[in-house]
């Protein structure tokens, strides 16, 4: 890990502070292979009930395709072996994100997303996968107990929170907000794309903030 890493984790956070105020709540998650990511609840004052779920910690290493070109390499010279390339995954450049989930409180339990947030949040570190909008992102599970979703789309950041910018070479912090899918929702946008969806969404005014609704119309 770059010695400048470790100071952009409070860099993040206090971005979040000056957009959503202070937490009222946190938890850590810890994975095998990754380090820790934490999840912070905020409540919104300017729209009563509403509840902002935001990780922390994602974006401490930048993200990196293991599938994409290698933007370090050491050539073997050996004459007792065979050519051999060593992909060495640069810890400074690279894509930066935390995750934005938004609910609408008192309906569910929706504090149990905590875990399944960090699960995503972990992935670009545990499955070198680079999260984007327009993704698509399962954890397997419900977000929360009974809840319709095990799926979100990734959405454009830099509306809820502006992009945090950081001294070159690093790339600035997006903060992505995460749109809930149902099951058939996510079937659908891996037909239609994710642009399909979200025009679906609009023109049947769906509340995505909702964690009880069901899936939008998909046919016709």
């Amino acid at each position: 890990m770059s010695d400048v890493t470790p100071l952009v984790t409070p860099l993040v956070e206090a971005r979040l502070r000056d957009a959503f105020g202070e937490p009222a709540g946190r938890a850590a998650v810890t994975f095998l292979g990754a380090d820790r990511v934490e999840v912070l609840r905020f409540a919104d004052p300017t729209e009563n009930g509403l509840l902002r779920y935001v990780t922390l910690g994602m974006s401490a290493r930048p993200m990196t395709d293991p599938a994409g070109p290698a933007p370090e390499q050491h050539l073997s010279t050996s004459r007792f072996a065979a050519a051999l390339s060593v992909s060495v995954a640069d810890p400074v450049r690279g894509p930066r994100a935390e995750l934005v989930l938004s609910v609408r409180g008192g309906r569910a339990d929706t504090d149990k997303v905590l875990r399944p947030l960090a699960v995503l949040a972990a992935s670009p570190q545990v499955e070198g996968v680079v999260i984007a909008p327009g993704n698509s992102l399962d954890t397997g599970e419900p977000l929360w107990p009974d809840a319709p979703f095990s799926a979100v789309l990734v959405a454009e950041g830099g509306g809820l929170v502006e992009d945090l910018a950081l001294d070159e070479p690093m790339d600035p912090v997006r903060f992505l907000p995460v749109l809930p899918m149902t099951g058939n929702e996510a079937a659908w946008k891996r037909v239609h794309g994710a642009a399909a969806l979200r025009e679906r969404w609009l023109t049947y005014g769906t509340d995505l903030r909702d964690p009880r609704r069901g899936s939008v119309r998909l046919d016709g």
